[in-house]
């Protein structure tokens, strides 16, 4: 059974949810209605039982390219031969106007031959819950409906400018264009209110959702202040990020895939379509640094919210959780799919995070980093929101010791971990900055005693005199790569002789050229071992540019540029052969991109000043 590459695919949204398009014009991954809804199609993770949605050019000696239209989320696959041209245009369309909501979360494709003669194979095979209820198909006035049988799932709905037939309960067609001819195909919601009562598609409302949604984009990646090096690359970073954040409710998924493997047939495989705390405050950093505000003042609203949820409960893991769903609620439990075989045959796919109940402390510093942040930039905090965060700073006085599992979420129990203490630091510290700088009242006193009290904890007991480093855990000889975030949360120095040291035994315990490993196998409870973590090898870069090493940081950085995929895009990890690994594309990876280029860039035009975050 052959599988496509990760790398081989482009991504497609409405910030509702999100569709990757393989370079052969395949759709073989697709939730609906929403990021972590049931599959309808992931051929990706299973070629028999996966789903998928295919659109193929009868030509000889075919070549496949992709795409995207300039500083827009629309991707382009480009069918190529001698005899023939053709391409594949795919969007989801965005539109602010109410009265032009008859596409909404939908994927549009339509097919135009550019050169010759073409003729087409067309299968559009939905799998629903994740290839485990059964479908009935039928003809409904001009559209080929699909329903599956589980009452609780979404019916869909294919229309199409040519004639469609059903087969072996998929849709299919064949139909030849000429060239300057075009075909039109909308996949979504089957309620007549979504479907404009299951009408013959209209290729002028096809062509105004397309103009809408291209200008959607532009407009919104105009707004970046960003004028330096790589300016493509990030801002194809941004609107990746843009994305993943959710329209309606202001969140930012990890990623919009399940089940793709940290290693190959292995069993290392999570579900990234959840919102992590971690994450998403690092994405609004990301934003933030770019000129963009709203993503900030979305996610304070989603945030609020949670505190104010979280604080009701009376939980011994604290009043938040370390993932939520996009829409907020808590419900992330994992199972195994029994029926997929997993990308390449990793399995078992799973589906759900059980990451979701463990404890990891330093989520609290990157909310409370967030929360600064936004309040610097966009707007103030409200006095209740502010005493809602005083609460859980009473929380973490009492718990910032515990044991916990992470930022890796190690599966083989707590320990005290370098980047937990690291980044309740960092809760301390932007509290303390915030109340002076806005005013608050708060526990000044016990709060400065506290952030002192950890800082002397984590040179006392994280520091390896052995390796001369800084090391993960309490106590051990092991490096781990978190650890460069610390010049970077404003911890240390980054020309310290102690963080210079630890930035010296990380290249050469964990770094390849310019790959970074998070930590070297065997000591997280998992079975394998996993590839390079492309986020840490952009925050290698980051390090390098703040200690002084600006050369050989843009060297590193030049490299990592080179292991994107065709379309600019990255996934989690990467192998040791620069195969894509791990859920994709991955909001961490671009969101360090962006750092990274970003700081590099000021230091490239010889500004030295320390911006503080």
């Amino acid at each position: 059974m052959e599988f496509p590459l990760i790398e081989d695919h482009g991504i497609v949204g409405n910030m509702r949810s999100a569709a990757l398009v393989c370079i052969d014009g395949a759709i073989d991954f697709f939730c609906f209605p929403a990021f972590d809804s049931p599959s309808i199609f992931a051929s990706l993770l299973d070629q028999e039982k996966g789903g998928s949605f295919r659109i193929d050019a009868e030509m000889a000696e075919v070549r496949t390219k992709q795409l995207y239209l300039p500083d827009t989320n629309i991707l382009i696959t480009r069918y190529l031969s001698e005899a023939g041209v053709a391409e594949i245009t795919d969007f989801m369309p965005i539109t602010e106007s109410q009265e032009k909501q008859t596409f909404t979360n939908q994927i549009i494709r339509y097919v135009r031959v550019i050169k010759g003669q073409v003729r087409f194979h067309l299968r559009c095979a939905p799998r629903f819950d994740y290839g485990r209820s059964a479908h009935s198909v039928s003809f409904e006035e001009d559209a080929v409906c699909f329903r599956p049988e589980a009452q609780d799932l979404v019916s869909m709905a294919l229309h199409a400018t040519v004639s469609l037939g059903i087969e072996d309960q998929d849709a299919t067609a064949e139909f030849t264009l000429q060239c300057g001819e075009t075909a039109s195909f909308t996949f979504g919601d089957a309620k007549r209110e979504n479907q404009g009562a299951l009408s013959r598609l209209d290729q002028r409302k096809i062509d105004e959702q397309f103009h809408e949604t291209s200008q959607f984009w532009r407009r919104w990646v105009s707004q970046s202040r960003y004028t330096g090096r790589w300016r493509e690359t990030v801002s194809r970073s941004a609107l990746v990020l843009k994305l993943l954040c959710s329209h309606d409710h202001g969140s930012v998924i990890a990623a919009p895939t399940f089940g793709l493997p940290e290693q190959v047939r292995r069993s290392r495989n999570w579900d990234y379509r959840y919102t992590w705390l971690r994450d998403t405050s690092f994405s609004l950093y990301a934003f933030m640094r770019l000129g963009f505000t709203e993503e900030a003042q979305k996610f304070t609203f989603w945030l609020r919210d949670r505190l104010h949820d979280g604080l009701q409960r009376n939980n011994a893991n604290g009043p938040l959780q370390v993932m939520y769903r996009a829409d907020g609620s808590s419900d992330v439990r994992e199972e195994d799919l029994q029926n997929f075989c997993g990308y390449q045959e990793s399995y078992p796919v799973r589906i759900g995070n059980a990451a979701g109940l463990q404890l990891q402390l330093d989520i609290y510093g990157e909310m409370m980093d967030a929360i600064y942040l936004a309040n610097k930039y966009s707007s103030g905090i409200s006095d209740s929101g502010w005493k809602r965060l005083v609460l859980v700073l009473d929380w973490l006085k009492e718990n910032w010791r515990q044991e916990d599992e992470g930022i890796w979420e190690f599966r083989n129990g707590r320990k005290h971990y370098l980047h937990s203490r690291l980044m309740c630091w960092v809760a301390f510290d932007r509290s303390i900055r915030l109340s002076q700088k806005r005013s608050l009242a708060a526990p000044l006193q016990s709060w400065l005693e506290i952030r002192d009290s950890i800082r002397e904890d984590i040179f006392k007991n994280f520091w390896n005199e052995k390796l001369n480093s800084f090391v993960q855990t309490q106590g051990s000889e092991t490096l781990d790569a978190s650890i460069l975030l610390m010049p970077m949360m404003r911890f240390i120095s980054p020309t310290d002789p102690q963080w210079l040291s630890t930035l010296a035994a990380i290249e050469r315990e964990l770094t390849e050229d310019s790959l970074v490993y998070r930590y070297r196998g065997g000591s997280d409870g998992i079975d394998g071992n996993e590839g390079s973590f492309t986020a840490c090898s952009f925050w290698l870069v980051e390090c390098l540019a703040r200690s002084g090493q600006v050369e050989k940081a843009r060297l590193l950085f030049d490299k990592m540029l080179g292991y994107a995929n065709h379309l600019g895009l990255y996934s989690e990890e990467l192998s040791s052969g620069g195969k894509h690994l791990g859920n994709f594309p991955q909001a961490l990876t671009h969101l360090a991109l962006i750092s990274a280029a970003t700081f590099l860039d000021r230091r490239l035009q010889g500004d030295r000043t320390e911006v503080w975050q």
